[in-house]
């Protein structure tokens, strides 16, 4: 999976780790925005890793969770949802405005290819997403499979990233492209 090979998403071990992510979700989009330690235990446990400063505001929605890398001074905004079938790293100083999504997954355009004769789960494959340091990505973008953002860059509201973009940039748009160089 992590390889970017096709692979079966109902694998037993696939599987139990998504379950157990699920079930580090739910108690964390519970837990009372109060109870600092208990949040902090729960991204402890669902995410790879994180530095200092992290605040990620509920709900928030991942497929593993361990996939996932945040820098330090890290904020993302409600009703992100992070499908982390490979890596999401998110450099330090960045944020992430409320309703992202993060795809990692992708499946064959063909649909002969992506089906399975045992599963009602389609094939699939991955490519990381990395996200560079002090980025702003604007509330209710799409982040695709195998893109990077450079550092400093903004990401305007609503926008659907297909392709990689440079550091110091603002883009948007369906497809998101480059406004102006900061």
């Amino acid at each position: 999976m992590l390889a970017g090979e096709p692979y079966d998403c109902t694998d037993s071990g696939l599987l139990a780790r998504w379950h157990e992510a699920k079930r580090l979700q739910s108690l964390y989009n519970a837990a009372p925005t109060t109870d600092l330690p208990r949040l902090s235990e729960l991204l402890d446990l669902l995410l790879g890793s994180r530095g200092e400063n992290v605040w990620i505001a509920a709900p928030f929605f991942v497929d593993y969770g361990e996939n996932i890398h945040l820098g330090r001074n890290v904020e993302i905004n409600m009703n992100c949802v992070f499908l982390d079938c490979n890596r999401i790293t998110i450099g330090d100083y960045s944020g992430i405005g409320p309703g992202v999504h993060i795809y990692t997954v992708f499946h064959p355009t063909e649909p002969a290819e992506r089906l399975s004769e045992n599963s009602p789960l389609w094939r699939s494959q991955t490519a990381p997403v990395v996200i560079g340091r002090n980025v702003w990505i604007g509330g209710r973008s799409v982040i695709l499979p195998g893109v990077t953002i450079g550092d400093g860059t903004t990401v305007g509201a609503g926008s659907v990233v297909t392709r990689s973009l440079p550091e110091g940039v603002v883009a948007a748009g369906n497809p998101c492209r480059i406004l102006r160089k900061l």
